[in-house]
């Protein structure tokens, strides 16, 4: 049974888009295959809030063979998509001023469904320690409303790990 859901994924705007990915790009570290994250749509600093999404692509180094002929987005994938909306979250929100936040671990983490190429992978995320050397944030991913995707993810502040910003 999934948890309760932080927010209810039908009535995020979608279309409301706080952050493009070539804005995230300029906040978050990761480049190529590893940029995750196409669009931020929710940012509440005071509830700690975060939701954007994934637009999964046929076109992704994954797809030719997991699995081939039943592409499956891959679930380290979800929860590394999950890893950067929080990363994305304390980087803006300056938890960690100038340093990268970088994974430190999952905690009940859940795959509920598929995600296949061709479907929007949206993120909530909810704040449950916000802190510059631990900060946890409840996740929960959807596609179509349904959720596919939930748990605990856990980012840690890497120190002397200064965020690099290059093209």
């Amino acid at each position: 049974m999934p948890p309760p859901q932080i927010l209810d994924p039908a009535k995020l705007d979608l279309t409301r888009v706080v952050a493009d990915k070539e804005a995230v790009y300029k906040v978050l570290p990761h480049r190529g295959h590893m940029q995750q994250l196409s669009a931020v749509v929710l940012l509440d600093r005071e509830q700690q809030l975060i939701a954007g999404y994934k637009d999964v692509t046929a076109d992704e180094f994954w797809v030719a063979g997991h699995f081939p002929g039943l592409p499956l987005y891959p679930g380290v994938l979800q929860a590394e998509a999950g890893a950067q909306l929080l990363a994305y979250f304390a980087t803006v929100t300056d938890v960690i001023p100038g340093h990268l936040l970088g994974l430190g671990g999952l905690d009940e983490v859940r795959y509920r469904g598929a995600v296949r190429p061709g479907d929007r992978f949206v993120l909530v995320a909810k704040g449950i320690r916000v802190h510059r050397r631990q900060t946890i944030f409840e996740v929960q991913g959807f596609v179509n409303n349904s959720p596919v995707f939930d748990g605990k993810v856990m980012g840690l502040g890497i120190a002397g790990l200064d965020l690099v910003k290059s093209d």
